[in-house]
């Protein structure tokens, strides 16, 4: 027997990290959420561990960067990517990069990227999120149907322990129910792109002491190459006695058939005490949805980009929908959002899928760098030449991969967005990803500095739209004020004498949205400030 219906501003569909995020930022909001997820909530799988800058930077305004950082991983593990044969075997090549203790926030940024794998990461989004009165998390609970009336979502749910059926009714649904999303089928929504690119295992196992058994010393990541080439990567879970190895094999290979204790033995060159603890199987995908979502059912994470981890942009990409999502939603709730708001979602996010879908795809090719490694394994004067050359190679091509990619995590820019109004032509994308330069252009990530009490820029932006005015003689924003003031939209005004800084805004004036990007820029308000701050709140000209 259903129980009675019961309303809800924004249904969450799917408990991962995405849904997780979603819950967080619209509970830091205040807006009562309820999100819903079939499983237990259990992790055992890393199915990710590079937790990206802009993510940290999210979750330093959350309030839990430090714990997201520092979580118990060893300070001085070294994170080198390490390319050999076998761990007792050959080593072709090294990349050098700096433990945690080396690491510090570049001079763009108040955070740094983090080793964060998602059995840790996920509990400390479930337990941001729990924190907030105005979130419910239900696990072992399902969504059977649902239904888009135009002036809400009615949707089935059932519990999956007691067979208790409920109603529930949503201003809003959103679903972060993975690549097999059920919400985008039901929509009738495509994904676009390569379906299946390879597929891949991983094994998660413990030992006491990987290291002592070979004299590579302890590395982030060994990428295990044979005379196919590169087959596999092996990556520490805690930097104590759990890892991770990556098997990946042909588009047609059978991951099923897999021995999971053989494929680690190969992975080490021998024999050793270790203990299998998961192993799950999936597959490479470059796909992206058509849509972002439909009336009032939005999609995120990868229900509507799927990527190969190479570089580490799927989950953090989906960091960067719920986020979008979160403001937006708030301001619908709080009734200053436009009408046309939320379909600026789609115009921002899908862009920067389709860009992280690319780096990732450019990525992996780097990874399976073409050469002829017949030889590899040879120990004669050709084998050791082609692990010389092999290793060169791999080294080379892959630092742009690993070696702190600022630009791909930052330089995302909503481009063409209904709600942000440009002065001018976007600066170019710099062709090396390690490269960021700041810059206030709209759509962009607002710039970092460090203020002189102490804080980042980044610091003043979330709760609402927050107005820079740069010098002691910026012009007066009264009217701006006002108008925000009219249409019910949070407005903080805050005046920054710091001339280094002024210079890094580039403008005298620099209006900044909730989730930190620049809404517009100018060094005069424009005539019509009413316009403007329709404009920005989504209640301009419908988007095209």
């Amino acid at each position: 027997m259903a129980a009675a219906e019961r309303s809800i501003p924004v249904l969450i569909v799917g408990g991962g990290p995405v849904g997780l995020a979603v819950a967080v930022e619209l509970g830091w909001r205040g807006v009562p959420c309820l999100l819903i997820e079939q499983g237990d909530g259990s992790i055992v799988d890393a199915k990710m561990f590079a937790t990206g800058i802009r993510t940290v930077e999210f979750c330093r305004r959350w309030g839990f960067a430090e714990k997201v950082k520092d979580w118990g991983f060893p300070r001085d593990f070294p994170f080198d990517n390490v390319f050999v044969t076998t761990l007792i075997g050959h080593e072709l090549g090294r990349i050098r990069l700096p433990t945690l203790a080396e690491t510090h926030p570049p001079a763009c940024s108040p955070e740094q990227f983090a080793h964060c794998p998602q059995f840790v990461f996920d509990p400390i989004l479930g337990a941001a999120a729990r924190g907030f009165s105005s979130v419910t998390l239900r696990y072992r609970c399902k969504l059977e149907s649902f239904e888009d009336d135009g002036s809400g979502v009615t949707a089935e749910l059932r519990d999956l322990g007691s067979g208790q059926r409920e109603r529930v009714r949503a201003a809003y649904l959103v679903a972060c129910d993975g690549f097999t999303s059920g919400v985008r089928k039901a929509l009738g929504i495509e994904m676009t792109g390569r379906p299946v690119i390879n597929r891949s295992a991983n094994i998660m196992f413990r030992t006491p002491s990987l290291a002592a058994i070979h004299d590579k010393g302890n590395a982030g990541r060994y990428v295990l190459t044979g005379a196919q080439g590169p087959w596999a990567s092996l990556v520490p879970a805690d930097g104590r006695t759990l890892w991770r190895l990556m098997v990946h094999g042909r588009e047609d290979w059978d991951a099923d058939s897999i021995d999971p204790r053989e494929a680690v033995r190969r992975a080490a060159g021998r024999d050793f005490n270790f203990e299998i603890v998961n192993v799950g199987n999936w597959t490479r995908r470059r796909m992206v949805a058509d849509r972002y979502g439909r009336g009032r059912v939005l999609l995120a994470g990868d229900a509507v980009h799927v990527m190969p981890p190479n570089g580490g942009l799927g989950m953090n990409t989906g960091i960067g929908d719920a986020v979008d999502l979160g403001w937006k939603l708030a301001a619908l709730h709080q009734g200053w959002g436009g009408a046309h708001l939320m379909a600026s979602y789609e115009a921002e996010r899908r862009p920067v899928g389709v860009r992280a879908c690319d780096e990732a795809v450019r990525n992996l090719e780097r990874f399976s760098t073409k050469a002829d490694y017949s030889h590899v394994l040879d120990d004669t004067p050709e084998g050791a030449a082609t692990r010389a050359e092999i290793g060169r190679r791999l080294s080379t091509v892959n630092r742009m991969a690993w070696d702190s990619p600022l630009n791909t995590h930052l330089g995302y820019r909503y481009d063409g967005s209904p709600i942000c109004i440009a002065d001018g032509p976007p600066p170019p994308e710099p062709e090396d990803a390690r490269h960021y330069d700041q810059t206030s252009h709209p759509g962009g990530r607002a710039p970092h500095a460090w203020l002189a009490d102490g804080r980042s820029t980044l610091d003043l932006f979330g709760r609402g739209f927050t107005l820079l005015r740069f010098g002691a003689g910026a012009p007066d924003t009264a009217a701006l004020a006002a108008a925000a003031a009219a249409r019910r939209v949070p407005l903080d005004v805050v005046t920054v004498d710091e001339p280094e800084i002024a210079a890094v805004y580039e403008r005298r004036l620099v209006l900044v949205r909730p989730d930190g990007h620049v809404a517009w820029r100018g060094d005069a308000l424009p005539a019509d400030t009413l316009a403007l701050v329709d404009r920005v709140r989504g209640a301009g000209p419908a988007p095209a």
